[in-house]
């Protein structure tokens, strides 16, 4: 048989905290890429498992782009036996302020 190195083997203390007690804002650092070309900003985001109804888009305080959401956390069954839990649940927001020559009454979302 072969052994698997498992690196944080003796790292107990966070491997016996129940998932429940896991939320975390891990997601709140959720990936977004800007580049800007010569027609429009464009802002690409990395939220796996989210619905575009969970998804806010939003300009605030004139020319600041605001993206947030939440992912809930997934329902537990009482018999449940986690063995490992790597995704992030919570709250998230992100927010960008945009150049002036920005066109803000303009911003769309798909």
């Amino acid at each position: 048989s072969l052994d698997i190195w498992d690196p944080f083997e003796g790292f107990s203390a966070v491997a016996s905290v129940p998932p429940s007690a896991r939320e975390t804002t891990a997601f709140a650092t959720a990936r977004i890429d800007w580049k800007e070309t010569p027609e429009a900003h464009i802002f690409k985001a990395d939220l796996p498992g989210l619905k575009k109804e969970e998804v806010k888009v939003e300009v605030e305080d004139g020319n600041v782009l605001q993206i947030s959401g939440e992912r809930s956390k997934e329902h537990e069954e009482k018999n449940d036996k986690w063995h490992r839990v790597e995704r992030s649940c919570g709250k998230f927001m992100r927010r960008f302020r945009l150049p002036e020559s920005a066109k803000v009454d303009q911003v769309k979302a798909n």
